[in-house]
């Protein structure tokens, strides 16, 4: 008996507006994800109201599409009734999946609806099994993994789960984690697991090595990943049996849309030789690339997931100019140019860039020449600098007509059966790809035909003329007894009965049962802990380098975390905080991977009091483990229920997230058991948590730690960024980098109004300091907790510790959620009479023009009024 083949995987295209959906539709797109309205990690995308939302289901699920909606962002506790009535108009309308990024959602959706499919985002940072295992009582039909995830490690994730598994297979990286990205937030206030990224890591910095800048020549965009493109991995990940390979991009164009899935759907089924693969990946790239490489499949590459010469979209690469004349311009290339299509020229030294429309070509033993029109400025052309195509009127075109164009949308295969006999009424069944069946029967009884009787050639033209809907015809059988005849004007009533039937089975789904407001409400108050008087007042202290502990002796220090580089340093440093009369905790990384469960065997071994845990699979593994448990802020706690579940796992005290502002910390310590918060009160926030190595990438020419000679043992390395501002880098036990915000952020002014609330428990994070330093800093604290000195003295003296002293960070950045841009069309103007498809989904009166999606950026960043070709 042959094995069995693995099932082909779902490709899950992005969409932000109309003519992105039928860019994926109609290019092969099995389903699609789109922004959960109000509340989604998009913030720049087009916000889609509720009737908007509703026909885009219907149109989706009229082509057999699946509509996940991302609901990919933290909740805080005061929008908790908001989102209850959000999913009260949402769930309805019938969505196959909410993608979900907080477990207090998840939670909150599976008690609410909990026949609704939910999906864990990959803003819940899922690397490993026992984070999986973990979350298995909320219910998760599929994990979205992270980025950063090896094809290897995910076999051993597939092996040892039931849940499906969703991976990117295109598209931009972050450099960061996705939900440990702390530097929108750090540096400007906007927070990526709202939605809001700032994109910090598209930006120039300098490499500051041991306090002295380092020259790279043209590299200078250093955390500024390739495009991720995953096309040649394709039949490893379909072997591998992962369900649904996801392309990133709801900000992108429809030509985006349809040129990566149409690639993928042809890649996954087998369909594509390598010579076609190529094409394909030529055709992506000039639609939207910054490079491409496959990111993390194969593991780490330091020297080339960060070419670090450009940031933003530049097309297909051809080469290098060779020589530059009154004719035009001489590239070093194999890939072929086309008139029409948009020039980038790059001196990536510099970053001077100059583009055009090329205007003809011609090929020579030298490469191929492209000429231009008059007006250009060939003489800002020097050899030696670097060409790239980054647009195709062609290829635009032709991908348009894709989704456009009636004749090449996509149709549904439909089975026409025929029955019937003389003075029996004719019966027709209809049966589409997907199982739905429609009957249809005439009004008059079939007659006895005196001439041209019905037959299976009429029947087959006159039912089978469906070039206006959604259907094509596949099968048609004719089981007529004798000769029989119809009026065509029953046919075609019964052909639209059948289209009409089918359109209305497919788009339509059965209700599932929802809690009302009142029982939610219920439910939200149920997670509310009741008030606990505060408690003698504990400081914590982190350190991250072992000679901290040196300043640290006879100070009212409850707990010194130790958070080190190297395992071997724990044993004794453990001993030593022992020996001067406190607790001992052990932080774990913040990233857990298959294989990586060495540290974590330390931690078990050394028996720390506590252990500060940092990610969900950790929890996991050490729950059981009789140690006591500290939730850290890296585990997204923001809202009552996500702190109710994560304390039901076995933490004992949790650290909330440094998302939240003054309000929201205040409103989460009024809702829950705020003896059991563990605040930070001072730190350096860690901004990009990254599986990508500076130290290596910049410092080194390896490409992993096997053979990288560790620089970060070596060498105190920063980034400076374009306003003069350092932040530090440090690696950790698994060689992830954290680029830290150079200005630490005090809570200090909080404490008060904490400790009101029943807050007890504080803590300083250290990064880099002296023991001195340190020394000082933890004293300030202790000076307000213990012996009531004001907190404006200690502020004081902390300003004078630092070198750009100290700051209150975005505790005090009152802002809400921001609205998305308003650009929705009206019903009325949706209906696009060359798509049967809308045409279906809208009653007749609201046809007339189609859905205009103008503003939809397009990729080309040079010639927006193309020069057209001239003699």
């Amino acid at each position: 008996m042959s094995p069995q083949l693995p099932s082909p995987p779902e490709i899950l295209a992005p969409v932000g507006n109309w003519d992105m959906l039928r860019a994926a539709v109609h290019n092969g797109a099995d389903a699609v994800y789109m922004g959960m309205p109000g509340f989604n990690a998009r913030g720049r995308a087009h916000t889609l109201e509720l009737d908007e939302l509703r026909a885009m289901i219907q149109y989706a699920h009229l082509y057999g599409v699946k509509v996940f909606l991302a609901f990919n962002i933290l909740i805080f506790e005061r929008e908790l009734r908001d989102v209850v009535g959000a999913l009260h108009d949402v769930i309805p309308l019938r969505p196959d999946a909410f993608i979900v990024q907080d477990l207090g959602i998840a939670a909150l959706i599976r008690h609410m609806a909990p026949q609704q499919a939910v999906h864990a985002s990959t803003q819940m940072t899922v690397t490993n099994t026992e984070a999986i295992t973990l979350t298995e009582d909320l219910g998760m039909d599929r994990y979205v993994l992270g980025r950063e995830v090896s094809i290897p490690e995910m076999a051993k994730i597939k092996a040892a789960t039931t849940k499906e598994l969703e991976v990117f297979v295109h598209g931009a990286l972050c450099v960061s984690y996705s939900g440990q990205c702390l530097t929108s937030e750090s540096l400007g206030g906007r927070s990526a697991n709202r939605g809001q990224c700032a994109q910090s890591c598209r930006l120039q910095y300098d490499l500051i090595v041991d306090g002295e800048k380092r020259e790279l020549g043209e590299k200078s965009y250093l955390v500024s990943p390739q495009d991720l493109c995953g096309l040649d991995d394709v039949p490893r990940l379909v072997e591998l049996g992962i369900e649904s390979f996801k392309i990133e991009g709801r900000l992108k164009s429809p030509e985006y849309v349809a040129t990566t899935a149409r690639a993928y759907k042809e890649r996954s089924v087998g369909d594509l030789s390598p010579s076609q693969t190529r094409a394909r990946k030529d055709e992506m790239a000039r639609v939207y690339s910054r490079g491409f490489f496959n990111g993390w499949f194969d593991g780490v590459n330091h020297q080339r997931l960060v070419p670090a010469h450009l940031s933003s979209h530049h097309g297909l690469y051809l080469g290098v100019v060779t020589s530059v004349d009154t004719d035009g311009i001489t590239i070093d290339t194999e890939h072929a140019i086309e008139a029409g299509e948009g020039m980038v020229f790059v001196d990536h030294d510099s970053k001077e860039e100059i583009g055009s429309t090329v205007f003809g070509t011609r090929s020579d033993k030298r490469g191929v020449k492209a000429s231009f029109s008059r007006s250009f400025a060939l003489e800002k052309v020097t050899e030696g600098m670097h060409a790239y195509v980054n647009s195709s009127q062609r290829l635009e075109s032709e991908v348009r007509k894709s989704f456009s164009d009636k004749s090449r949308l996509k149709k549904i295969p439909l089975n026409i059966r025929v029955i019937g006999a003389v003075g029996d009424y004719l019966v027709v069944t209809a049966t589409d790809a997907d199982g739905h069946i429609a009957t249809a029967r005439s009004q008059s009884p079939l007659q006895q035909a005196a001439r041209a009787p019905l037959s299976t050639e009429s029947l087959r033209a006159e039912l089978g003329a469906l070039a206006g809907t959604v259907f094509a015809l596949s099968e048609f059988s004719n089981a007529l007894a004798g000769d029989c005849f119809l009026h065509s004007r029953e046919l075609k009533e019964i052909r639209r009965s059948l289209c009409h039937d089918l359109e209305h089975s497919r788009m339509t789904r059965a209700s599932i049962p929802i809690r009302s407001h009142e029982e939610m409400e219920a439910w939200i108050r149920h997670h509310h802990a009741p008030h606990i008087p505060a408690g003698q007042p504990r400081l914590n202290v982190l350190v991250r380098e072992l000679g901290q502990l040196e300043g640290l002796d006879q100070l009212p220090i409850s707990t010194v975390f130790l958070d080190f580089e190297f395992g071997k340093e724990y044993g004794p440093a453990a001993e030593r905080v022992r020996g001067m009369g406190y607790k001992v905790g052990i932080a774990t990384t913040r990233i857990l991977k298959p294989g990586e469960l060495a540290h974590l065997k330390v931690i078990e071994r050394l028996k720390p009091d506590e252990v500060l845990v940092r990610n969900l699979g950790a929890l996991e593994y050490l729950r059981r483990s009789g140690l006591t448990l500290v939730g850290d802020f890296s585990l997204n706690i923001t809202n009552s229920i996500s702190a109710s579940y994560l304390l039901s796992k076995g933490l004992s005290r949790i650290c909330p997230s440094y998302d939240l502002n003054r309000e929201q910390l205040l409103e989460l310590a009024d809702s829950c058991d705020a003896s059991k918060l563990e605040v930070t009160a001072h730190h350096y926030i860690p901004a990009f948590h990254m599986e990508h190595c500076v130290f290596a990438a910049f410092l080194s020419k390896g490409s992993s730690y096997r053979d990288c000679g560790r620089p970060c043992e070596k060498h105190r390395v920063e980034l400076r960024d374009s306003k003069g501002a350092l932040h530090p880098l440090k690696a950790d036990a698994e060689c992830r980098n954290t680029m830290f915000n150079g200005v630490p952020q005090s809570a200090g002014t909080l404490i008060p109004d904490l400790q009101a609330r029943s807050v007890s428990t504080f803590r300083v994070d250290g990064l880099f300091e002296d023991a001195e330093t340190l020394r000082m800093k933890v004293q300030a604290y202790a000076e307000v907790l213990c012996e009531g000195v004001p907190i404006t003295s200690a502020m004081a003296k902390l300003g004078m510790s630092d070198r750009y002293g100290v700051t209150n960070g975005q505790l005090y950045n009152i802002r809400g959620y921001q609205d998305r841009k308003k650009e929705f069309a009206a019903l009325a103007t949706l209906g696009d009479v060359a798509d049967p498809g809308l045409k279906a989904i809208l009653p007749a009166e609201t046809r007339s023009a189609p859905p205009s999606t103008a503003d939809s950026t397009s990729q080309s960043r040079y010639c927006p009024t193309r020069e057209k070709p001239t003699g």
